[in-house]
């Protein structure tokens, strides 16, 4: 039993550096950090955006596995903070900032795809350059099955609901 936990640790880890890797490697090779930096003109600031990409990252990460650790509004709400009108001032804090946080979502998303619609230009390019000449479509639905297969386990079986 232990032995199975030590590798399911493992794996786990090992799945979430690879997903990790494939969102940074498409943010790098779209130069989406560099494209903010231009149009803010914050070009000095380059790596501070990139850092914030990470630690971004890093804590959606953290707080979407260990979730018991995020519930701040329990915390205080429990303690009434900001006195008797703590439920009010709560939830519209936490609306003003559910509706700041997908506005920046929404603008990302936004961003990363025509990014990534300029790139795909690139791809055809890259296959040739590097001898991938036969098969490129066939490696393109392999990842596509893959993702819609691990989909479709993830949300029939309802592993997302069953605690380990």
């Amino acid at each position: 039993m232990f032995l199975k936990q030590i590798l399911l640790g493992i794996c786990g880890l090992s799945f979430g550096f690879l997903a990790s890797a494939g969102v940074f490697t498409v943010l790098v090779s779209v130069g989406l950090i560099p494209r903010f930096a231009g149009k803010m003109h914050v070009a000095r600031k380059v790596f501070a955006l990139e850092e914030a990409v990470v630690l971004g990252t890093i804590c959606g990460g953290l707080f979407s596995v260990f979730s018991d650790f995020g519930h701040l509004g329990g915390y205080v709400l429990s303690r009434e903070l900001f006195g008797p009108e703590t439920v009010l001032i709560w939830n519209w804090a936490g609306q003003i900032f559910l509706a700041l946080g997908g506005l920046f979502a929404g603008m990302f998303v936004g961003c990363l795809a025509l990014a990534i619609a300029e790139m795909l230009n690139s791809i055809p390019i890259f296959a040739r350059r590097i001898g991938f000449r036969h098969g490129l479509g066939v490696a393109i639905s392999a990842a596509a099955l893959g993702k819609v297969t691990g989909s479709l386990i993830y949300f029939i079986k309802g592993i997302y609901t069953s605690g380990l």
